[in-house]
Formats: structure tokens, sequence, C-alpha cells
């Protein structure tokens, strides 16, 4: 029976890199593609540990069950997607990965953060996390700077922490240097840097 999986984690626990190896086993015997949004490297699935392959570029706009219907005309069979980033994906685009699945038949893989750096749920995790058949939190554990496992992403401006502001930042060359950092539950709320942040700042 085919399955909407979605696996989520912190930035680090090897999301894409887990996707890039699903994608790269199943190909060897199925038909199917990669998919993402806002990856660093553009219309690819890349991993930090430097290891990326072409994808289909999501936006708002892209539908999943043509994109599937597309792929089944073309290539003759459709046994799986592979989508990263999903944090970014609609509610409505989360419905229609469950239409493939579900009329379809293909298996689709869903990966992504679970929330953003105000510590809310993504949209698109918020619905995959309703409709998914498997919900996985990846073991990769990152870690704090006080060594805790990391539960949050924290967003910081000028190396000080923030609250607020959209949750998919372009940089126009107009704001503050923003960086990202993983912290533990006290550590996001507290908005306290580890030794190393504090020394790079007292240095600057």
């Amino acid at each position: 029976m085919s399955s909407l999986r979605f696996s989520y984690g912190t930035m680090g626990s090897g999301k894409s890199t887990l996707a890039l190896q699903i994608h790269h086993n199943l190909a060897a015997t199925g038909s199917g593609f990669l998919c993402s949004m806002h990856d660093r490297a553009g219309a690819h699935v890349s991993s930090a540990l430097g290891v990326s392959a072409p994808a289909v570029e999501v936006n708002p706009m892209v539908n999943f069950v043509d994109l599937a219907a597309n792929h089944l005309a073309a290539h003759g069979a459709l046994d799986y997607m592979v989508c990263d980033e999903a944090q970014f994906y609609t509610d409505l685009q989360i419905e229609q990965l469950a239409r493939v699945v579900d009329e379809m038949s293909a298996d689709v893989y869903t990966f992504g953060l679970l929330t953003d750096f105000r510590g809310k749920l993504f949209p698109g995790s918020a619905r995959l996390m309703e409709l998914a058949n498997e919900r996985i939190e990846l073991q990769v554990q990152a870690r704090c700077w006080c060594n805790e496992p990391a539960t949050h992403n924290a967003r910081l401006a000028d190396g000080v922490q923030i609250y607020d502001g959209d949750v998919v930042l372009i940089d126009d060359g107009q704001i503050a240097e923003v960086t990202y950092e993983l912290r533990c539950r006290r550590h996001w709320i507290s908005g306290e840097a580890g030794p190393v942040v504090d020394q790079l700042r007292v240095a600057g």
C-alpha cells in the first residue's frame, strides 16, 4: 500500500541527505523524481555534506497532481516522489501530495523542518502532521551550544536572536546580517548565545 511519509527534524538533522539517499535507491528500480523549494542550490536538492541532485523547483503555483500525471504520461510509470523543504509547501499542495498517494498509488516521501525561528509550526508541516500516513522524527541529534539536543532553529540578526519577521527571508542587502543557530528550548527561549558567539561579538 502506498503512503505519504513526513520525516522532520531541525537544521543539521540530515533531512536533505536522507532525501537524496532515498531517491538514489528508488531510482535504481523505479520511476520518480525529486522536488524542492528554496534550496540553497536552486533547482536541486542539496545536502550540507556537499551532495546534490537536480530537482523540480517548487513554487506556490505548482500542482503536484498535474506534475505526477505528466511524469506518468512521459515515463509510463510513477512509483515515488521525494519532496524536500516541504515545510514551505502550501496546504493545497500537501493535499495534492495525498491525492498522488491515494489516486495514483505512488509513495511520497516528504522532508522538512517542523517549526520556524518563532517556534511555530510551518503551515506545510502542520498539514503533513495532519495527513501523513507516517510521521518520523529524524534521529540524528544536532546539538545546542550547551551540548543539549537542539529542538529549535534560532534566527540571529547581527548576532542577536530575533523572534519576529517574515518566515521566508529574502536578503536584499538592506537587512542586518542574518544567521541561524540550533538551540535547545531553554536557550531558544532565553535568547542566550554560546561562548563562541560571545567571543566573536567581542572580537568584532
